[in-house]
């Protein structure tokens, strides 16, 4: 059973019209498995990076403590007469 679809002159079966889409399909899927694993290492990577900052930070936080901070002053209590 052939059947002609549209104008462009070629014949279009419709065993050629599925495949033509399964093919679009696995290449959009392969394009979008091949995004995700891209964003995958990418993440990795920045994961890393700033794992190794927060070590370094705590290590420097270590060596240099801050100093104390002053102590604050009371506060002074005043009756006000009416």
């Amino acid at each position: 059973m052939t059947k002609t679809v549209g104008s462009r002159g070629g014949a279009r079966t419709t065993n050629s019209v599925q495949e033509v889409w399964e093919k679009r399909t696995a290449l959009v899927k392969k394009q979008t498995d091949a995004e995700s694993a891209a964003n995958d290492a990418k993440t990795a990577r920045l994961k890393a990076l700033r794992l190794e900052k927060e070590k370094q930070d705590a290590a420097e936080a270590a060596a240099n403590p801050p100093p104390p901070a002053p102590a604050k002053k009371r506060a002074v209590r005043r009756i006000v007469a009416d």
